[in-house]
């Protein structure tokens, strides 16, 4: 019960995306096409996943017995930046469309604030191995999810007729905006 609760927290109440707004330039960025919202949700699943498994070890095994955990903010980006190289590499060789449809934003990854956000709340929070997996997978599964819907919203906002004012990325910000207010919502079944 007590990873379920972790995990609806994670996915739903406080969405790192919606909730605490990290990670926003890409769910701007790559939202207007579904299936690059796909592809980055995946991308961001395995780095995020990975790079808090990384970083929780090297925090535990390397910074704290070294006393070195001041150096926490520039170890955890050198991994997760080390980890967008090797994704890059691999979607380059193995799925050409998917990496050039994600253009500029894949190496975006690398400063995306929702995974050092992640990896760096794990730390903070002092979860054991096994919580910080489940809060990691969770947050990336809520990272997606939100950035699925909003694609699907902003492709529908494509063929809606807005005022010209709020066409672009003035209708994208107050749709987040009425997304987070709508998760909102799902504060109280925790």
């Amino acid at each position: 019960m007590e990873f379920l609760t972790l995990a609806i927290g994670a996915i739903f109440i406080s969405n790192i995306l919606l909730m605490q707004y990290l990670g926003n330039c890409p769910f701007l960025g790559v939202s207007k096409k579904m299936d690059t919202a796909v592809g980055m949700s995946g991308a961001v699943v395995f780095v995020m996943t990975i790079a808090a498994m990384i970083t929780w070890v090297v925090h535990h095994k390397v910074l704290i017995p070294y006393r070195l955990d001041y150096l926490q903010t520039i170890v955890f980006i050198l991994v997760i930046a080390t980890l967008v190289q090797f994704i890059e590499l691999f979607l380059k060789k193995s799925i050409p469309p998917l990496y050039r449809s994600l253009g500029i934003f894949l190496p975006l990854i690398t400063t995306n604030c929702a995974v050092l956000g992640v990896a760096i709340i794990n730390i903070k929070k002092d979860y054991d191995f096994i919580h910080m997996l489940v809060f990691s997978i969770t947050s990336a599964i809520g990272f997606s999810l939100a950035l699925v819907l909003f694609a699907g919203i902003r492709e529908k906002l494509e063929t809606a007729r807005t005022p010209g004012t709020y066409q672009g990325t003035a209708i994208g910000l107050v749709t987040a905006g009425l997304m987070a207010l709508a998760f909102l919502g799902f504060t109280g079944m925790v």
